[in-house]
């Protein structure tokens, strides 16, 4: 039988609190602990009986510990990840993987040089709501999928801790953008052409508050990326638009429905009388030529996640999140930055 891995979390704010919970729920792997730099964070976690590491060379000497994740802000992932490689360890980097190519590349070197795995925690490839929408597209319901919108609304800016300074590795491209990328290259299997964005600052002006992202693919399908902190009124999650039908997706909870085309009408458009005037082209299809369906369903579990890296430890599987994976969200969120600053078309 696979044995269990250790596993210990470095970083014990939201997410490396987050990871503690559910480490504990797999048998695959036990927590072995956390180490944070905030003494307070320490005596969190063994209030709720975790143990707490007295520093991060004593995590890492820890001969049980077979993985280290690393949930600590951007900027600080580099110097985190490759001491874990250095000593042995299976490293998890927290997404975004940290904050410009050139770094990813001396952590990639990192783990080719020590000969330790590095991977990255892409958890949104789980969500419901994204593999919903990806079942959809490539179930041919719709047709030819000629457009897709994908989006995430909030009404509360950033977050008040180091999401909103430059300095960090803060801004929503780096913290919502990154999910939504890599959902779209998951969903894609390709890069896109290009990319054309801008950027938000509503609320913030040192890093961005939000970001529209409109990127073309070699059969001409347009895929729109947005994320925005300051809406009181939510746009779908998810918009599918084929040449027989379109899918909505309102929200995370996958409220949502269907509509496809059954036939063609029998007779011209009846037109429709507007605010003011007569309208052919907005005039809806009639009942019978129309169906309206609910949206599928699907069964997932980002428990999943850490049931691979186990098998990566003891050697059955590979990650599932691989360098070139993230060579190619850090070239995407890096050309949305240059898009949005040149105020023109980003080519890939």
């Amino acid at each position: 039988m696979s044995r269990v891995i250790g596993v210990a979390v470095v970083g014990y704010g939201g997410m490396g609190g987050w990871h503690t919970r559910i480490l504990q729920q797999i048998p695959e792997t036990e927590l072995k602990g956390v180490y944070d730099i905030l003494p307070e964070r320490n005596q969190a976690a063994e209030a709720v009986g975790i143990h707490a590491y007295g520093s991060l060379e004593e995590l890492l000497a820890d001969p049980t510990v077979d993985v280290v994740t690393v949930a600590i802000p951007n900027d600080a992932h580099k110097d985190v990840v490759i001491a874990a490689l250095e000593a042995g360890k299976l490293a998890i980097s927290e997404k975004p993987v940290t904050t410009s190519s050139a770094i990813l590349e001396e952590m990639i070197a990192a783990a080719h040089r020590t000969g330790s795995i590095f991977t990255v925690h892409q958890n949104r490839r789980w969500d419901e709501d994204y593999l919903v929408a990806r079942s959809i597209v490539e179930s041919g319901k719709l047709g030819r999928v000629f457009a897709i919108q994908s989006r995430v609304h909030g009404s509360r800016g950033i977050p008040g801790d180091w999401r909103n300074t430059k300095e960090h590795g803060g801004g929503m491209v780096l913290d919502w953008g990154v999910h939504l990328l890599d959902q779209m290259n998951m969903m894609m299997g390709r890069m896109p052409v290009s990319v054309y964005a801008t950027l938000s600052n509503v609320t913030n002006e040192e890093v961005d508050d939000g970001f529209t992202a409109t990127f073309t693919y070699d059969n001409g399908l347009i895929f729109t990326v947005e994320v925005g902190t300051s809406n009181f009124i939510n746009l779908p999650r998810w918009y599918v638009e084929g040449l027989n039908g379109t899918a909505v997706i309102e929200d995370f909870h996958v409220n949502g429905k269907i509509v496809v085309a059954t036939a063609d009408e029998e007779h011209d458009a009846v037109p429709i009388i507007t605010a003011a005037g007569l309208t052919k082209t907005m005039a809806p299809r009639t009942p019978e030529t129309i169906a309206e369906e609910p949206l599928p369903r699907i069964d997932t579990d980002i428990k999943d996640y850490y049931r691979n890296i186990a098998k990566v430890v003891n050697g059955e599987a590979d990650p599932i999140v691989t360098h070139d994976q993230q060579r190619q969200l850090m070239r995407l969120m890096e050309a949305i930055f240059e898009s949005a600053e040149k105020n023109e078309v980003v080519r890939f």
